[in-house]
């Protein structure tokens, strides 16, 4: 088992934070995992999407600390979906389960990208708040797999992860990145083929956001300044995408520096959602008295 598998604050959140699993498809299969930290009173928390290699949990670090300072944090984990568009109305049912009529989403990578085709899909009809973007990216095709994806749901669970794994590099000395890493395999290695198949064919399929339908959403681009799977160009492209978005960096955190730069990431997200701390979409709950002293 990983550093982060062993760790006390790791086993403090699988102690202490309760796994739920919802259906809200017809398809009595298509099971969602979350994760449900702060008080429930808050109407507009923040929902967090995995990469591709992720499940739920790799968000712990966020859920234990932002909780903790008063803001409702929700991690998911999306059940098989081949399409955008049923993985967007999936998540639409999902909030609607959860009795949630607008939400902030934090995408890591692939999480990323469905935040942004999420808040795309339902422009129209709000439900997105503000999007916080970690190592994402606009279009899929700089993964130069579009003519392969409609092939994934068939190959082997091993290729896939080969696939994945291709994008981590472990020659890096910063042992928090590697403990994140060796963590994020584990992650890997627990996904059934069709799970890890669907989700790459999301990541990979010919498709792209149209950042003109985010106007009037708050968006912050969370990017790392040291080796991870997205070029310098992608990163430029995102900012020629959101010209007015904020920027968060990072100078080092790799992949997934939720995992590895934890406070720092926190910090970053706690900037973002101060800024609704008076509105109707505040994801914290602040006691009336701590508000009248504001």
């Amino acid at each position: 088992m990983s550093e982060i598998h062993n760790s006390p604050e790791y086993q403090s959140f699988r102690s202490s934070v309760p796994q739920k699993k919802l259906v809200v498809d017809d398809d009595d299969k298509k099971e969602w995992t979350i994760y449900d930290c702060g008080p429930r009173c808050v109407k507009c928390p923040l929902i967090c999407l995995p990469p591709a290699s992720g499940t739920a949990d790799v968000f712990f670090k966020q859920m234990l600390s932002l909780s903790a300072a008063g803001i409702r944090i929700i991690s998911v984990e999306y059940p098989i979906y081949w399409t955008m568009r049923e993985f967007c109305e999936g998540l639409k049912k999902l909030l609607d389960s959860l009795q949630l009529d607008r939400v902030h989403l934090f995408g890591a990578s692939l999480g990323a990208f469905l935040a942004q085709k999420f808040a795309e899909y339902t422009s129209r009809s709000p439900r997105v708040a503000s999007v916080i973007l970690c190592n994402g990216f606009y279009e899929t095709s700089i993964f130069q797999q579009t003519n392969s994806a409609p092939t994934f749901w068939m190959m082997p669970a091993l290729f896939l992860k080969k696939m994945v794994m291709g994008n981590f590099d472990r020659r890096l000395t910063d042992p928090e990145i590697a403990d994140s890493i060796d963590f994020m395999v584990e992650k890997l290695d627990s996904l059934s083929q069709q799970d890890l198949a669907s989700r790459l064919t999301l990541n990979c399929m010919n498709c792209y956001v149209e950042p003109q339908k985010l106007n009037g959403i708050e968006v912050t681009l969370m990017d790392v300044f040291d080796d991870c799977a997205l070029s310098y160009d992608v990163r430029e492209e995102m900012y020629k995408a959101y010209p007015n978005a904020k920027r968060a960096h990072l100078k080092s955190g790799g992949n997934f520096p939720y995992l590895s730069k934890s406070l720092e990431v926190n910090i970053f997200i706690q900037v973002h959602l101060k800024a609704y701390d008076e509105t109707s979409y505040s994801a914290k709950y602040i006691e009336p008295e701590m508000k009248a002293d504001d």
